[in-house]
């Protein structure tokens, strides 16, 4: 049988272009799972065996061989038909499509095109079909070049194939040869760019991006991915680009490069969509340092080193998932994924298998190959699993089988897929009531609750208030184009005098409405939400009312205020006679003449 590392060099050249084009990995083996080129890390294994020569095992390559069929693999680490040795002290890869190389109704060898990040993964899995025919005109060209026939026909359908998947990527893209001259851009290029494609091939980069380092690697060889470059050319607007760079590898030095880029705005839009899932907190970022707030923090700096499960309580708006993302953060897992899922946004119909995946023609709908579910994306990281009160029963089932025996079973399937996962629930629900009123399992609630950390809501930790007034000043006036100097000390104590029952998001939110509204450089009382403000006016603004009452009312709002903040225990109350400067005595009549006698203990009686 004709061998392809007869024309190992052309294809070690092929497999190095189509690399530098695509943003992929490539690796082509012959019939014998011989390593014959390959770009990356694959470069290294030439002459190696891949899946151990193991030509009759079920692996990736050696199916391919023996069927003559193309494959497309979404999550190589899950698969167990997979090459395992491919994963041993490397990147794994995330997903690959494959298809053989036929010759004469012989399968001469396997050519793959592999993805290690999630951006080399998007490219593959988006493009599937292009990709695949792609890769079946290349087949066919390896093998004409093989038999030495039709190469010049193949190369064409190649070229055109190449073309097609090039013009479709959603970057701009430029060829460029080893002087630095153009000699290939696609429609992205020339928006982006704004020039047309006559005024761009032809010039040398120099001229379209100058100082552009991209004509280093041209020198160096080495390539750089995803880094901020900003370009000033003659005559024309500054352009703020996000840039990759990738040698075509050449005898000596390289023959070329393809360049990829895309406009700065475009991957800041991107970032917003994402920051719910790819934002990083630290615990830097949890603003106050009251004594309730700080017990919290302590407690959750010292568990983030384990494993444990975590449990977190508080009301809505208290910062429940950054606390779980600072945790993360902390935690020996930060370099792995952190997925959260809100167990009460989604239907309960798609929450099974949104969280445990399904397999292939579980259901109507499914996809046919199936797919991961949560639990799997986030292995050797940490899954936080937002408002865990909603979740249905029969799915606590499931859930307390993961927690248990650290593996999942996809919707339809019966294989067991373990799991390395680090939970983190949290809840705003009282979970004991739920209990007791069998509404949410005990065992579940005793495997969640291994570390309990409840988030105190804002009214009980109202010194931290200026500390985040202060930050959200900052970080709203910019996004207005406005700068507050200050904030009046009238808008402050109503602030401080309010309950803020939707918390640190409800006075975010008022924030966010002030500098809206207000008209100079200061925040004043009269640019606070009316719901804000209303409290006074509910308690002292009554245009029936005589003075006398009114400031009885405004005495009751003050006292039931400073109970909330101080409690109402003999300590409690000693504070707050200290803060008002009246004596004991004094503040316990007035509880009494306002009605707040309530409040009184028996040892205060």
């Amino acid at each position: 049988m004709p061998g392809l590392m007869h024309i190992q060099m052309m294809v070690q050249d092929l497999a190095e272009a189509i690399a530098a084009a695509l943003s992929v990995e490539v690796e082509i083996v012959d019939h014998e799972l011989t390593v014959v080129a390959g770009s990356g890390l694959y470069r290294k294994r030439i002459g190696q065996k891949e899946e151990l020569g193991q030509l009759d095992s079920d692996y990736l390559y050696a199916r391919t061989l023996r069927s003559g069929k193309s494959f497309v693999v979404t999550d190589p680490v899950s698969d167990p038909e997979y090459d395992p040795s491919s994963l041993e002290g490397t990147t794994p890869e995330l997903a690959e499509i494959c298809s053989p190389i036929i010759m004469d109704n012989n399968v001469i060898g396997v050519i793959g095109l592999v993805a290690f990040t999630p951006e080399q993964k998007k490219i593959l899995l988006s493009k599937t079909e292009a990709v695949l025919s792609f890769l079946q005109h290349l087949s066919r060209f390896l093998a004409a070049k093989v038999s030495e026939s039709e190469a010049v026909e193949r190369l064409t359908i190649l070229s055109n194939e190449l073309t097609a998947i090039i013009e479709t990527i959603h970057e701009g893209a430029l060829a460029i040869n080893a002087e630095g001259f153009v000699t290939h851009c696609n429609t992205t290029a020339e928006k982006l760019l704004k020039l047309n494609r006559e005024e761009i091939i032809g010039s040398n980069l120099e001229d379209l991006l100058p100082g552009a380092p991209a004509l280093e690697v041209l020198e160096t060889g080495t390539e750089y991915i995803e880094k901020e470059e900003i370009y000033q050319a003659r005559g024309r607007r500054s352009m703020h680009f996000i840039v990759s760079v990738r040698p075509i590898a050449g005898r000596e030095k390289p023959e070329g490069a393809v360049v990829s880029f895309r406009d700065i705005s475009e991957a800041r839009r991107l970032i917003y969509d994402l920051s719910s899932t790819a934002m990083d907190y630290t615990f830097d970022d949890i603003i106050g340092e009251s004594l309730a707030i700080g017990n919290v923090k302590e407690q959750a700096l010292k568990v983030a080193g384990g494993n444990s499960t975590v449990l977190i309580t508080g009301e809505s708006g208290t910062g429940k998932e950054i606390f779980a993302r600072a945790i993360h953060k902390a935690s020996p897992r930060e370099e792995g994924p952190f997925i959260s899922v809100n167990c009460g946004a989604i239907p309960e119909t798609l929450l099974e298998s949104e969280l445990f995946g399904y397999e292939g023609g579980a259901f109507t709908g499914a996809r046919k190959e199936g797919k991961a579910g949560k639990f799997e994306l986030a292995s050797d990281g940490t899954i936080f699993l937002d408002e865990i009160g909603e979740m249905p029963l029969h799915l606590q089932v499931k859930l307390l089988h993961v927690l248990q025996n650290r593996e999942v079973e996809r919707v339809g399937g019966s294989k067991k897929i373990p799991v390395d996962v680090r939970i983190i629930a949290a809840s705003n629900r009282d979970l004991e009531k739920m209990m007791q009123e069998g509404n949410f399992r005990k065992d579940l609630y005793f495997r969640l609750s291994v570390i309990p950390l409840h988030i105190p809501p804002l009214k009980d930790r109202r010194e931290d208030i200026p500390a985040l007034v202060k930050r959200c000043l900052a970080k709203y006036g910019p996004m207005l184009n406005k700068h507050f100097s200050d904030i009046e000390p009238e808008a402050m104590e109503c602030l401080l005098r309010y309950n803020w029952p939707g918390n640190v998001r409800e006075l975010e939110n008022a924030l966010e409405y002030a500098v809206n509204m207000a008209g100079g450089d200061l925040i004043t009382y009269s640019s606070l939400p009316p719901r804000v403000k209303n409290i006074e006016k509910e308690t002292i603004a009554r245009v029936d009312a005589s003075l006398k009452e009114k400031v009885r009312d405004y005495e009751r709002m003050i006292l039931q205020d400073y109970l909330d903040r101080f409690g109402d225990t003999y300590e409690g109350k000693s504070d707050i006679a200290d803060k008002l400067e009246i004596s004991r005595a004094t503040l316990y009549r007035k509880l009494s003449e306002l009605g707040l006698a309530g409040r009184l203990k028996e040892d205060d009686q």
